[in-house]
């Protein structure tokens, strides 16, 4: 839906089981609940999630045609586009997996591709439109070693192969395409240097005006605050490096203050410590440094040590509530990411994305098309305010 007059907000369908095009149309009807609530009587749009499977069956005539009529029919359109999980991503295990195949392989170029295929049919005239995708790879998977360099050449070169492909569309079609590369805890890239460095290693020579108008970023605000790294900060490195965000992912981390009874907060983060989704956890020492651990699990084993003042993990709970018991939320990071934006919207693309309900705890869990409108009604208002 518009906000301002340029700039839209929606939230990511990949809140919604469905790895089958046939699924997932089924599960638009969320989305018309949805509009229902918060923009019954203006278009409504579209963060839209497609697995490889069903990216390669929505790509037919025959399903585009339908969804297109869909779209027609129910006053929505599609503008931004979730690739970040190539495979599936509800009932199974997940983790690291969300990772692969990653930028190494050729499944990752082609699957990238269908999607901007697929988007540059269905976005409106005069918008641009985003593919969000992972952060290279999985920094665990990248072991010391000679073949390190080689392998990361070979991303590089298949990062700039899908941009060549965006500068082609765009020739053919006119469509303003961007790659939004996603930074997250223990991603190869999961800070604003890491991106910036990355960045400017593609920006080079005749290819730099087609990089730094199709690859751009997708600001994660849960990812960063797990990082530790300031909004004003990060957003003021990419804006002198010259990164265009493509888009700005809302979201907020889990957070504990360890200042108190630590049994107690213990206690209560256990029942986020769930075998579906990695929950990437860092811990803030005494004297301002932040170690880092791979899933939710080592970090409460480490909570022992006296000298750990706070806890926040890569678990995205729901955005409107400040507090959860002993526990809190990052969403005041979200709230000064915003105040930014107000100030000087730095991307038209505002997307939700809390992915996590059927794994919150029991107490948490409200009815879904209610506490998505819930989500976007509390983002309006912190805009509005």
């Amino acid at each position: 839906m518009k906000i301002r007059s340029a700039s839209h907000l929606t939230y990511c369908t990949n809140i919604h089981p469905g790895e089958s095009w046939p699924a997932v149309f089924d599960s638009l009807h969320h989305v018309l609940a949805v509009k229902q609530r918060v923009s019954p009587d203006a278009p409504f749009g579209i963060g839209l999630r497609l697995s490889a499977r069903a990216a390669e069956q929505l790509g037919t005539p025959v399903a585009m045609r339908e969804l297109r009529r869909w779209l027609h029919d129910h006053d929505c359109y599609v503008f931004t586009v979730n690739g970040f999980p190539y495979g599936g991503f509800h009932a199974t295990r997940v983790k690291d997996q969300v990772y692969a195949p990653d930028w190494r392989t050729r499944e990752r170029v082609t699957y990238t591709k269908q999607l901007f295929d697929i988007l540059a049919q269905l976005l409106p005239e005069g918008l641009d439109g985003g593919v969000s995708t992972s952060p290279l790879s999985y920094k665990p998977w990248l072991t010391a070693g000679p073949q390190v360099q080689g392998e990361i050449v070979q991303m590089q070169r298949n990062v700039a192969e899908v941009i060549d492909y965006l500068a082609e569309l765009r020739r053919r079609t006119g469509k303003d395409l961007h790659l939004d590369m996603e930074p997250e805890p223990d991603g190869l890239l999961e800070s604003s240097a890491e991106f910036i460095a990355f960045f400017r290693s593609l920006a080079r020579g005749e290819r730099e005006a087609d990089v730094r108008r199709h690859l751009a970023i997708c600001y994660d605000v849960c990812h960063f605050a797990v990082g530790y790294e300031a909004p004003a900060d990060a957003l003021s490195a990419l804006e002198e490096a010259g990164v265009r965000i493509g888009r700005l992912q809302i979201s907020a981390a889990l957070r504990a203050d360890l200042t108190g009874d630590r049994q107690r907060v213990r206690d209560s983060l256990r029942p986020y410590d769930e075998p579906v989704y990695l929950h990437q956890a860092a811990l803030l020492r005494a004297d301002g440094t932040v170690d880092r651990f791979p899933d939710l699990a080592p970090a409460l084993a480490m909570l022992g040590d006296p000298d750990y003042r706070e806890l926040r993990t890569h678990f995205h709970v729901p955005i409107y509530a400040d507090r959860y018991g002993v526990l809190t939320s990052t969403n005041d990071t979200i709230r000064e990411t915003l105040a930014l934006w107000k100030a000087r919207p730095f991307t038209p693309h505002l997307e939700v994305e809390t992915y996590t309900w059927d794994v919150l705890p029991d107490h948490q869990r409200l009815g879904l098309d209610d506490s998505i409108a819930r989500e976007l009604q509390w983002i309006r208002r912190q805009l509005n305010d």
